[in-house]
């Protein structure tokens, strides 16, 4: 049994620590709701572009969650976390699954709505 913060398994040199994206910027200012809609389309849609539902539905419980308990949901999963902010990585078949900054963190020049 390895050490809770240790960030690499015996034998395994694939597994990374998962850590929040880089502060990013949308190509223009969008609302909250315009990224929520953004969001929920690409959650639909990315099924259906390949890989397994299963490792997508992990992909997006370990989006939507804080780091810690992110980490987790990839761990059970077995995915191979290529990019340690999430957007490149694989699971165990070898299928890739790119995740868009927009559904990991929100931009710099998200407008209020007040």
């Amino acid at each position: 049994m390895g050490c809770a913060g240790s960030s690499r398994s015996k034998g395994d040199e694939t597994v990374k620590k998962i850590r929040k994206p880089k502060p990013w910027k949308h190509s223009e200012p969008i609302t909250r709701a315009q990224l929520v809609q953004m969001r929920d389309e690409f959650w639909d849609t990315a099924p259906h572009y390949g890989g397994r539902k299963e490792i997508w539905d992990a992909l997006r419980a370990a989006a939507e969650a804080d780091v810690s308990l992110a980490q987790a949901f990839v761990d059970s999963a077995g995915i191979i976390v290529q990019v340690p902010d999430l957007t490149i990585c694989y699971d165990e078949r070898g299928a890739k699954y790119e995740l868009p900054k927009y559904v990991l963190s929100e931009p710099t020049n998200l407008i209020g709505e007040n």
